[in-house]
């Protein structure tokens, strides 16, 4: 197995939770937002969560974050919904990503079902 690279080694959750968002950013994602659910959820620390245009816009947006972080050896430990594009989850143990079609986005709602999770502040 392919140890991370050094750079990347001392990351913690929220910053790979920024760089996710980046790289969702560079691949014209939208109205991406981080929730820190860290005294919340036992399972991971943060939520990036992020929609795109189309169902096609959702896949590449997933397919492009998975590698960028394979790049930097950084891999999942999961990813469900890549087929359909609706609502692409990819599992990073401490952060887990969200890509929505704007609408699934809306019906779901993660924002309003953790509203009480403090939103991170993005750098860009």
């Amino acid at each position: 197995m392919k140890q991370i690279k050094k750079e990347y080694q001392s990351f913690d959750g929220q910053q790979l939770a920024t760089l996710c968002a980046e790289i969702g950013a560079e691949s014209k994602g939208e109205d991406i937002t981080i929730l820190d659910v860290r005294k919340m959820s036992s399972f991971t620390d943060f939520f990036v969560i992020m929609s795109g245009r189309s169902t096609r816009h959702v896949q590449a947006l997933a397919e492009s974050m998975e590698n960028e972080l394979r790049s930097k050896r950084i891999n999942t430990s999961r990813a469900e919904g890549l087929s359909e594009g609706k609502w692409v989850l990819l599992d990073f143990n401490d952060v887990v990503v969200h890509v929505f079609y704007h609408e699934q986005r809306g019906f779901y709602d993660l924002e309003g079902l953790w509203h009480d999770a403090p939103r991170v502040e993005l750098p860009f």
